[in-house]
């Protein structure tokens, strides 16, 4: 383990193990993104790619790499991030592997806010914008409804799965409500998608995670980790939980929030990521840094599997992380079933 001292008399315990995962993490991420760059119709090896990268290469190359392919990219590593670092407080918070912002229903209110546009005849702007309130204000509902002591365990996962189930209709609702063409772009968006995405969508997400990232490993990580002992240990132990959990809950959602309008709902990888980081690292906490690292190359691997699973056809990458999350929670369960017996 390693101690870090911060100023005002604060320490930052960390891993050693989480420590690597994490690095291992977002060597894989940098590593796939230098294939990804490089893979498709015009074929760059990763020298050309790291040449271009650095600020040479041909003016082919360069036009190829920067303005074709790394904006998408970009936008994958981010979101993947995003969501892997969100699915690991929301986890944390409730006490619950489940606890993710599919389950708990952020992600359906996303895309009631995208779909709304979509019935109003909204450009592709006005949806991101509309995604993200649509997540906050789903957010701050379940706050509501959870009430001052309902911010973990399952009281909060019931709540979830209430505001899913609501949210679901409503979506359903509004698709029939729209007309045709748009009802079909509307389900593109809801599948998962980075087809066509550009700096645009990238650049939100990054800012947010250049600030909240940070935030949340150095301030709330050793407080969401006392947290998961019980709240009446973190009282006892100085942290302020109701704070905290507030603070933890509002940077979760901000995150799913800022995902969503750039990629749509990617399903699975906020619930994945965690889980992978947990069982790697073997540590307790949260394991905010690697979920982050791990989720930003799972869903860069799912884009490329995407992309050239079928030959002449891009796949949504949400169809890919739901069959290989479902997958995989499928194949955690039945283990868990065998182990107990």
């Amino acid at each position: 383990m390693i101690v870090l001292r911060l100023p005002g008399g604060l320490s930052l315990r960390l891993h050693t193990r989480a420590l690597v995962v994490g690095g291992a993490g977002t060597l894989l991420a940098a590593s796939l993104a230098v294939l990804a760059v490089g893979a498709g119709d015009c074929p760059i090896g990763p020298a050309d790619v790291l040449r271009v990268l650095a600020g040479g290469g041909t003016p082919a190359d360069r036009f190829v790499v920067t303005e074709l392919r790394l904006p998408r990219l970009a936008t994958a590593l981010a979101v993947g991030a995003a969501l892997g670092l969100a699915g690991a407080v929301f986890q944390s918070l409730t006490r619950n592997p489940l606890g993710s912002p599919d389950i708990l229903g952020v992600t359906q209110g996303a895309a009631t806010g995208a779909l709304v546009v979509v019935v109003l005849g909204g450009n592709s702007i006005a949806l991101g914008a509309a995604a993200a309130a649509g997540g906050l204000a789903t957010g701050a509902l379940l706050a509501a409804l959870a009430g001052p002591r309902g911010l973990t365990g399952h009281r909060l996962v019931l709540v979830g799965i209430g505001v899913t189930a609501i949210l679901t209709g409503v979506n359903g609702w509004l698709l029939t409500r729209a007309p045709l063409m748009d009802a079909a772009r509307a389900a593109l968006w809801l599948t998962g998608s980075l087809d066509g995405r550009g700096w645009a969508n990238a650049l939100p997400v990054l800012a947010a995670l250049a600030v909240l990232l940070p935030a949340v490993l150095l301030a709330r990580a050793p407080a969401l980790r006392l947290i998961e002992l019980g709240d009446d240990t973190a009282a006892a132990l100085g942290v302020p939980v109701r704070r905290v959990r507030l603070a933890a809950l509002g940077t979760a959602v901000l995150l799913v929030s800022l995902a969503a309008a750039a990629a749509g709902p990617v399903s699975f990888l906020a619930l994945t990521a965690p889980h992978l980081a947990r069982r790697l690292t073997r540590a307790p906490g949260p394991n905010l840094l690697p979920a982050a690292a791990l989720g930003a190359a799972l869903l860069a691997a799912a884009d490329q599997v995407a992309q050239h699973a079928v030959g002449g056809h891009q796949l949504p990458v949400g169809v890919v992380t739901g069959v290989l999350g479902g997958g995989y929670l499928t194949w955690l369960l039945a283990g868990e079933r065998g182990s107990r017996r």
